[in-house]
Order: C-alpha cells, then sequence, then structure tokens
C-alpha cells in the first residue's frame, strides 16, 4: 500500500468516529471561547487515536493542542468549532473540526515514514474573537512548516479573497427624561447612534472596492416615552489589508463622532477580539492541494473561469503572514443557502455535509503528503519556519 494510500485508508477507518463529531458538534453550538463540549469531543476524539492532547492551550480553556510525531516537517491542521448566535453552525465549524482530525489521523498513520510531527490546534472563536491569533501569539505555530485547513461554502474554490477586519463595540451615553413632558432635558443616545449609521450608509458610496462596513443594534432603550440613555452597536471593518483598513477606520471614526457631536452624548468605542488580516495563500502548497482534491473528484470551475473570489474574513489569516498556508473552501449541497444563514445550517448536516469531511479530510492529508514529497518545496518550509 502506497503512502496515500495508507494515510486515506486510515480516515476511512476512522469514518464512524469523525461523522460522530461533527453530529455532535453541530448539535452543541457553543460561542467563541465556550466551547467546552465541542472542544473536549475534538480533544478526547485525538487522544484516543493515539495523539498527546495538551488541554488549555494559550491559557484559553477552549483551546488544545494535539501532536502526533516527531519528525522534522512539522504540519499543522486547524480545528474550528465555534457557532454563530441565533443560527449555530450556519458557517460549518462541524464539518472543519472533523475533517482537521481525519487529516491527522490519516497523517498519524504515515508520520514515521514521511518524517512528520503533526499538530491539530484546537482553535476557539473564529466567528470574532481570534483563537489562531492567541495560540500564534503564545507561540503554538513556533515551529510549524506549514499550517492547513478547509472551509464549507456552496461551491469547491481553491481560496477566498480574505479581508483584514476590526469588530468594534460602540456605545453612545446620554441622558434619560420624559419624551412628552421635557423631551429638551434629554440626551439622545438612539439619536446619536442613527446619526452615526445614516453618515456610515453616505460613506459607503464613495468606499472603493473591497472596503466594507457593516453592524447591527445591540441595545436602543427601553421604553418610547423615555429618551434613551443608552445605546450599543456592533460594527465590522474590512479592507483588502490591513493598512487600507486602517484608512477606513479613520473614516468610520469620524462618522461615530458626528453622531455624538450632534447630540451631546458621549461615545465609547471598543475594539471586540483581535484584528483579522488579510491572508497570503501559499500557492504551491494550494497548487497540491488541487491535485489531492480533485482525486476525490472536486472540481474547481469556478476558479478555472476567473469568476470573482468570495469575500470573508478568518483569523486563519493572522497565521498566513507568519507560516505558509492554505484556506480552501470545499462545497457542499446548500439549495441556494449561503454561509450564516439557517438553511446553511441545516446543509452542514447529512450526506453532503458528511462527504465533504471525508473528501476535506484526505485531501488534506494528500497535500501534506505532496508537500513532504516535494523536495524543493519542502526544503523551504523547513528553512524558512
Amino acid at each position: 500500500m502506497s503512502t496515500r494510500e495508507d494515510a486515506a485508508a486510515a480516515i476511512r477507518d476512522a469514518e464512524a468516529q469523525l461523522l460522530d463529531l461533527s453530529r455532535f458538534v453541530h448539535a452543541h453550538p457553543e460561542l467563541g471561547y465556550q466551547e467546552h463540549e465541542s472542544a473536549e469531543a475534538v480533544a478526547s476524539l485525538a487522544e484516543r487515536f493515539g495523539f498527546t492532547v495538551e488541554r488549555g492551550a494559550a491559557g484559553l480553556p477552549t483551546a488544545f493542542r494535539a501532536r502526533f510525531g516527531s519528525g522534522r516537517l512539522h504540519v499543522a491542521l486547524c480545528a474550528e468549532y465555534d457557532a454563530l448566535p441565533a443560527v449555530g453552525h450556519a458557517c460549518g465549524h462541524n464539518i472543519i473540526a472533523a475533517a482537521s482530525l481525519g487529516a491527522a489521523v490519516g497523517l498519524a498513520r504515515v508520520a514515521d515514514e514521511l518524517d512528520l510531527t503533526v499538530d491539530l490546534l484546537g482553535t476557539p472563536s473564529e466567528e470574532g474573537g481570534g483563537g489562531k491569533i492567541d495560540l500564534l501569539e503564545a507561540g503554538y505555530f513556533d515551529g510549524v512548516d506549514f499550517a492547513m485547513m478547509v472551509h464549507p461554502w456552496p461551491e469547491d474554490r481553491l481560496d477566498a479573497a480574505c479581508l483584514a477586519v476590526d469588530h468594534l463595540e460602540v456605545t453612545y451615553h446620554g441622558r434619560e427624561a420624559h419624551a412628552s413632558a421635557a423631551p429638551w432635558e434629554g440626551i439622545n443616545a438612539v439619536d446619536a447612534l442613527t446619526i452615526a449609521q445614516v453618515a456610515l450608509g453616505l460613506l459607503r458610496q464613495q468606499l472603493p472596492p473591497g472596503d466594507q462596513v457593516h453592524g447591527f443594534v445591540v441595545e436602543g432603550g427601553s421604553a418610547a416615552n423615555i429618551i434613551p440613555a443608552r445605546a450599543v452597536a456592533q460594527f465590522m471593518c474590512r479592507s483588502v489589508t490591513a493598512e487600507r483598513l486602517d484608512a477606513l477606520r479613520d473614516r468610520v471614526d469620524a462618522c461615530l463622532r458626528a453622531g455624538a457631536l450632534a447630540t451631546g452624548a458621549t461615545l465609547d468605542v471598543r475594539t471586540l477580539g483581535h484584528r483579522f488580516s488579510h491572508m497570503a495563500s501559499d500557492l504551491e502548497i494550494l497548487a497540491h492541494y488541487r491535485r489531492a482534491a480533485e482525486s476525490q473528484g472536486r472540481a474547481f470551475a469556478l476558479d478555472d473561469a476567473g469568476a470573482p473570489r468570495p469575500t470573508l474574513s478568518t483569523d486563519m489569516a493572522n497565521v498566513s503572514l507568519a507560516v505558509p498556508a492554505i484556506h480552501p473552501l470545499i462545497g457542499i449541497e446548500t439549495r441556494g443557502a449561503v454561509n450564516h444563514q439557517p438553511e446553511f445550517a441545516a446543509a452542514c448536516l447529512g450526506p453532503d455535509a458528511e462527504q465533504a469531511v471525508l473528501d476535506g479530510a484526505i485531501s488534506l492529508a494528500l497535500t501534506a503528503i505532496a508537500v513532504a514529497g516535494d523536495a524543493p518545496l519542502r526544503q523551504r518550509l523547513e528553512e524558512t519556519s
């Protein structure tokens, strides 16, 4: 049996456990940094497959590192398992967790033969917090030669246009007053937020391609006859690079200040989690992934046709600027639904989602095997880590 066949066989042998894991994570949606059941499910299954598990990585209760082997070429597979508020696993992190563990299991089978160290990193709070950045800053990617994961999407795509992003919480503080008897005694925090939203809406007309601002109101008063003294909103500001994002933030901050200036409210702006960077995929590793995925029946017609890359943001982007990395999108049948919709969450269960777990796991494992056998690429990765 060849190395490729051996790794794929190990993944297929683990199929029942991997699919059970995907279903379990999907059925237990937990928000970022609170994924106690999901993180433990992934970590304990890795342990049963013979990995040495360090729980509480980087001081985070729901982060872990599971390691197999001690070879010279060091690969990290990133597992995500946090869910979204209200819509649960509408980004398919259950598929990511199971596929990354499956790839690690396949590579563990051939680690000695290929002189590999295999890490499965449990990375919490991708949806805004940035667990991978926590792990990166704590040194868990030190010595890693390359990092990989796959992400569910309505189509197979090699790469996305990953935008740099800041997550903001904006709070306006005003003063209550009776809305009929003495409204002039109040300072309306919701008016301040409304003015800021209008300013942001007008700003969008002049934003260059790649710049985005979007958000929602968290809190906006308690009764119609009370001038609201507090308004809270959360926004995301995105751009194609960190430098462009800095320029966008200057313009967004001016819109936010306008609301305070016009109403007399005071303004607090708090950054939530880490800034996510733009992503720089390693094209040589990605070429190996394409061949591996095609061997599993995947196709990349949209990439070949030059279709615009989908835009998203991820903390895997920060990893890519420190360690050669890829973040391809693996297609599932969604019947027209897109990520972050309840219908997409529903699509992350069932036969097509289960096929994505297996295809993703095998494709990632075969990619790492191809990298290990590509002498010039392996040398480059080992020399620069």
